[in-house]
Parts: C-alpha cells; sequence; structure tokens
C-alpha cells in the first residue's frame, strides 16, 4: 500500500510505469494525477500538498540520475 509518505516507493513506482517521460517537462500536477491512478495507491487525495510532490519529483529524478 501506497500512501503520501511513501515518496520514494511512488517515485519508483512512477519510475517503472512512464520509463520514458522527460522529467524537466513533468509538472507537480502530472505527478499528482498519475499517484493517484497507481493501483496501490490509498491514501486521501486531500493530504497532498506541493511539499510532497516535490519530494517524489526529487526522488524519481535522483532515481533517473543514480539508480539506472
Amino acid at each position: 500500500m501506497l500512501t503520501w509518505e511513501s515518496t520514494y516507493a511512488i517515485a519508483l513506482e512512477l519510475r517503472r510505469q512512464h520509463p520514458d517521460v522527460n522529467l524537466e517537462g513533468v509538472s507537480l500536477g502530472q505527478i499528482q494525477h498519475w499517484t493517484l491512478a497507481l493501483s496501490d495507491f490509498e491514501d486521501d487525495p486531500a493530504l497532498v500538498n506541493d511539499d510532497i510532490l516535490i519530494a517524489i519529483f526529487q526522488d524519481w529524478f535522483e532515481e533517473n540520475i543514480h539508480g539506472k
């Protein structure tokens, strides 16, 4: 189960589901939309804020640099 606190796990799953995305063109709104669409995501959409979305983005960005 993924929650908003699972930023790293969310980032890994988004990276897996969207392997060819150009992160420079991804908005926080897109990250929110994709996160809510994850089958394992089970948290209240109203609890999200920009800090959480930025953390997901940063984890995803770092994985793209160091995780290849």
